[in-house]
């Protein structure tokens, strides 16, 4: 992930360090993880990384759990469909685990960083399977919330540890 991360911050020179990291966190798979990679690479500061990344994790999310499904049904006349249908089939691999614990498993699935979880999958995940808003709002805010401490340590701490040595 690092590389890629690399090398989209590479296409992106020339823009402000910030602007780079909030773009990065706007993407799928991606998402706030290659934010604080990215961030850390770039030397930003963490406090200020943590708010940039948390933001542009954030902001596709109301997106995806309100209008995913009207989308999805618009592209099904189109193309699209075998995409639709990819992301759909993803979407109920990861609700396996989800449902067993609805609220908390939402949380682990978009907190814990793992290829193919994230908010992006926890909310397509939550608004396929008809999760109640406010309980996918919460769940999913709390599992960036992991997701932010966990990778602050991966992207920050870890590094730092090993300069000691």
């Amino acid at each position: 992930m690092e590389h890629l991360i690399e090398n989209i911050v590479n296409m992106l020179s020339g823009i402000p360090s910030e602007l780079v990291v909030f773009i990065i966190s706007l993407f799928p798979i991606l998402e706030l993880r290659g934010g604080l990679i990215a961030a850390s690479l770039l030397h930003i500061d963490m406090w200020k990384a943590i708010p940039i990344c948390i933001v542009g994790n954030i902001l596709p999310i109301p997106f995806i759990l309100l209008f995913i499904e009207k989308i999805f049904e618009l592209l099904k006349n189109t193309k699209l469909v075998k995409m639709i249908n990819k992301l759909e089939q993803k979407a109920e691999k990861g609700a396996e685990k989800i449902m067993k614990h609805k609220r908390w498993g939402l949380l682990l699935f978009v907190g814990i960083p793992l290829p193919g979880t994230g908010a992006w999958t926890g909310s397509l995940v939550a608004a396929l399977f008809h999760f109640k808003l406010k309980d996918a709002c919460v769940a999913i805010l709390g599992g960036i919330v992991l997701a932010t401490v966990i990778m602050c340590f991966i992207s920050y701490g870890i590094p730092f540890l090993v300069s000691l040595m």
